[in-house]
């Protein structure tokens, strides 16, 4: 449909504009297409009205009023420019009907955005979001005083004794459509529903009307008896954007939201496509040697100073919004890397760290010790007391490790009762020592009672022990892993709360062998 009202566009456009100089006959075809594609409109939007509901429905119900109001405007002007001949400006009925068909539009706009909780917020606050929606609405507002001023006020105002109150209405014809387009632009910022397909078509009959209606206020202005048919063009393709939007569905929301990032950028780029056009026709204007007149310089740099503003708050708030994502992504990372129970790293991030220790010892000969801890009787204590009691004996579990290692010291979950200690021996003169004084306190502390729904029981551990420095530094992190696992089990087979070192650094040889066995009491219901 669009492509047809198009090809119909341009040929009327063509027809009226190279119509020759048969004038009578140009304006004829000019508002007989008008009042064609406004009574199309008018009938789309009756029907489309009768198949929707809500604010939908009662936005295109604003639409009927409007069209109608155009129907009126448009019969009002044929009447009395083509058949009676009335001079222009005109005080006729048709004024009237043109001016109310933004008016109505603009009730039509709010109604349906009203109907519509705002979808879109700011991240810091409505407060900070109303302020920069005042400085969009005055930045627009300002940009089209300042095109007011300079594309038409001097000829208008001058003109403005001898035409009085008919000029009156041929101004605010095109200054009504541009306040309807400075709402829409506001509320596209809140308002995923005002840049749907309908509403950007008004805008762009909006456009289209009001850039033929300042053309018309000029001509009018300079005292012109006739208006050239080529500056009827906006004119002409108003009713068809107008037809276009009565028939032009509303996305739904699903569909919607894949083009959300469209009608952001859109959003953010609104405040300043009225200070463009702005800055277009003031730099035509002093170009062609008409220079800015006082008030026309004090409104150009208020626009500035609020455009200033904005940029200022606009980087406040990236700057925060930068921070936020920060702390966001590193409290990703944390929950990405460690154990939400008890807060330890968990099993990749023990993994990434132990190839880096392997990494480090190949190229400095560092020594590398890795326990591995595993609860004794952790079955019995869920079976007992419930999977809450058994969270509380991993917590405790876990703050204990923390207490007897150092900074240094990298403390994992790997998963269930299972825990890994990471030893930093750069500084130790003797890594296997110093894992065994580290180990033989992790014995004595985790074995100390704790309450458990109310009653002191004691928790032993296993521990299984493996260095890189004691034998093969070939070893990959998982062999590493495998054989303090297998020392850990040794352990468990020589009645738990013990302590098995897989190899020695001047036997390396040599089988897994027990540095101390020390039988813990355990919890038995």
């Amino acid at each position: 449909m669009a492509g047809v009202a198009g090809l119909l566009l341009v040929a009327a456009l063509v027809t009226v504009v190279a119509g020759g100089g048969d004038w009578s006959a140009a304006v004829a075809v000019d508002k007989l297409f008008q009042l064609a594609f406004t009574l199309i409109a008018l009938g789309g939007f009756v029907w489309s009205a009768r198949r929707t509901t809500g604010a939908e429905r009662r936005w295109r119900l604003w639409m009927v009023a409007a069209m109608a109001s155009l129907t009126i405007g448009m019969s009002t002007w044929i009447w009395g420019q083509i058949i009676v001949g009335v001079a222009l400006p005109t005080t006729t009925l048709a004024p009237a009907g043109f001016i109310m068909v933004p008016v109505l539009t603009l009730f039509g706009v709010l109604t349906l955005a009203h109907g519509e909780p705002a979808e879109r917020t700011e991240p810091f606050g409505r407060r900070r979001n109303r302020v920069l929606l005042g400085l969009d609405t005055l930045i627009i507002c300002g940009s089209l005083c300042v095109l007011i001023l300079v594309s038409a006020w001097e000829s208008v105002f001058e003109a403005w004794p001898e035409t009085g109150l008919a000029l009156t209405t041929v101004v605010a014809h095109p200054a009504a459509y541009l306040v309807l387009l400075a709402v829409v632009a506001t509320l596209s910022r809140t308002h995923r529903v005002i840049c749907q397909p309908p509403i950007l078509m008004l805008s762009l009959a909006s456009v289209a009307q009001a850039t033929s209606g300042w053309v018309f206020a000029v001509f009018i202005g300079d005292g012109a008896s006739r208006i050239p048919p080529g500056a009827d063009a906006g004119f002409m393709a108003c009713p068809v954007f107008f037809a276009l939007a009565a028939f032009a569905p509303f996305r739904p929301k699903r569909q919607e939201k894949r083009g959300a990032w469209i009608s952001d950028y859109v959003a953010l780029g609104v405040p300043y496509l009225p200070l463009a056009v702005t800055c277009l026709f003031v730099a035509i204007s002093t170009a062609t040697g008409q220079p800015l007149a006082p008030l026309e310089i004090d409104v150009v740099l208020s626009v500035v100073g609020l455009v200033i503003l904005r940029q200022l708050f606009t980087l406040m708030d990236n700057t925060r919004l930068l921070r936020q994502i920060s702390e966001n992504q590193r409290q990703l990372e944390h929950q990405a890397f460690h154990d939400p129970l008890t807060g330890l790293a968990n099993r990749t991030l023990f993994l990434s760290r132990l190839a880096e220790s392997v990494a480090v010892y190949d190229r400095d000969q560092r020594p590398l010790v890795l326990l591995f801890v595993d609860i004794d009787g952790f079955k019995t204590v869920n079976d007992n007391f419930g999977h809450g009691a058994g969270d509380a004996v991993l917590r405790t579990v876990a703050e204990r490790l923390l207490m007897n290692v150092r900074e240094s010291d990298l403390v994992a979950r790997l998963g269930g009762d299972e825990f890994s200690v990471l030893l930093d021996n750069a500084d130790c003169g003797d890594a296997i020592e110093d894992s065994r004084r580290i180990s033989q306190q992790l014995l004595d502390t985790l074995c100390a009672p704790q309450v458990v729904r109310g009653r002191d029981l004691c928790i032993s551990a296993s521990i299984g022990t493996v260095s890189l420095a004691a034998f093969d530094p070939d070893l990959t992190p998982d062999e590493l892993l495998r054989r303090a696992d297998e020392a850990m089990y040794a352990a468990k087979r020589r009645g738990k709360g013990a302590l098995v070192v897989y190899g020695d650094i001047s036997a390396p040889d040599k089988q897994p062998e027990t540095q101390s066995e020390k039988q813990v009491d355990s919890a038995r219901a």
